[in-house]
């Protein structure tokens, strides 16, 4: 299962990139997408390594949000340093979405699990 859940987590960072890129045309060549997702990587790799420390279940709800709120804190900042853009709106957005996608699939699992 801990390995569908970081598969899972990783596919809805790459899905949130490929989205952007896409919409603002910025192509969605291996390069462009490398250099958008690595400090949202980052913020992942870190959101797994607080999840870990403080023995919480990957699964649960609340990692996700926690992951989430890692994630676009963390990418945001590198994204500073980095000297790429963090309008205000694209805060907004990114903390929507990977709340919607790092908590949605994991509501949507343990609901599955419940049904069977």
């Amino acid at each position: 299962m801990k390995k569908l859940a970081y598969l899972a987590d990783l596919a809805c960072i790459l899905i949130f990139v490929t989205i952007g890129r896409r919409a603002h045309e910025h192509g969605l060549t291996f390069k462009g997408i490398v250099s958008t997702v690595w400090p949202f990587l980052v913020g992942l790799i870190l959101g797994w390594a607080v999840l870990k420390f403080t023995h919480r279940d990957i699964a649960e709800g609340k990692s996700g949000f926690i992951e989430a709120m890692l994630v676009v804190a963390i990418g945001m900042l590198l994204r500073v340093v980095a000297g790429q853009g963090t309008a205000f709106t694209f805060i907004l957005v990114a903390l929507v979405f990977l709340n919607l996608t790092l908590v949605g699939w994991r509501v949507i699992f343990a609901r599955f699990l419940q049904i069977r």
